[in-house]
């Protein structure tokens, strides 16, 4: 039975007919009770669980960064969920069933900041991989004070590590030290940028794959 709670032209919660009322984050909304399907398992249904699954195996690993990288996006949804509906549209490569990430599409900061320019990743010395970018901290809005935030992700593991605010735009470099099980595995690496008030972030880029020492 469905319940009234701001009278009859107002939001109500429950199941009325094939009608559905409920709210999310305060915002009322309807919808219709899903037909029987008596076979749910169509080929676009598969392909996109399939795409899903990727998608959100890369991303679970994250999820606590995405929280920062994305929450300028979480407009009626969360970080997470921006996350995900960015990278399932932009970072999904292959054919069903063999998708994988395209690692250098994928966004794991999302914003208008100017984002770093040039970055690349090398590890020579063991458990650490040693970030570089070049200097453009006088372009429109970036600032030589602006804030790094660094991923490495580990799809053998499927395991991240992430680093805030570590170090300055100027800086041009920054050493991170990555768990000793990463050892002889390839990672990938992103960059990106947030200001020094928190405010505003960049588009993450990404910084290349490289095999940890």
């Amino acid at each position: 039975m469905g319940k009234t709670k701001q009278g009859v032209i107002g939001g109500f919660s429950g199941i009325v007919g094939n009608v559905i009322g409920a709210s999310w984050k305060g915002i009322a909304y309807m919808r219709i009770r899903p037909v029987s399907v008596a076979n749910p398992k169509t080929d676009l249904q598969l392909d996109q669980r399939m795409r899903f699954t990727v998608a959100l195996r890369f991303l679970q690993s994250l999820a606590q960064f995405l929280k920062i990288g994305f929450r300028n996006y979480a407009v009626r949804m969360t970080p997470f969920n921006n996350a995900m509906s960015y990278n399932l549209l932009n970072a999904i490569q292959g054919a069903y069933p063999n998708y994988t990430i395209n690692y250098a599409n994928a966004l794991v900061t999302r914003g208008n900041l100017s984002p770093a320019l040039n970055p690349a990743v090398t590890s020579t010395v063991a458990g650490t991989v040693v970030f570089t970018w070049d200097d453009n901290s006088d372009e429109a809005d970036a600032s030589p004070l602006d804030k790094s935030l660094l991923v490495v992700y580990n799809p053998e593991k499927n395991q991240a590590v992430y680093f805030n605010g570590l170090t300055d735009r100027a800086e041009l470099t920054q050493s991170v030290t990555v768990p000793n099980s990463f050892t002889g595995d390839q990672v990938h690496c992103y960059l990106g940028f947030i200001t020094v008030d928190g405010k505003l972030l960049s588009n993450s880029r990404y910084a290349g794959a490289v095999t940890v020492a």
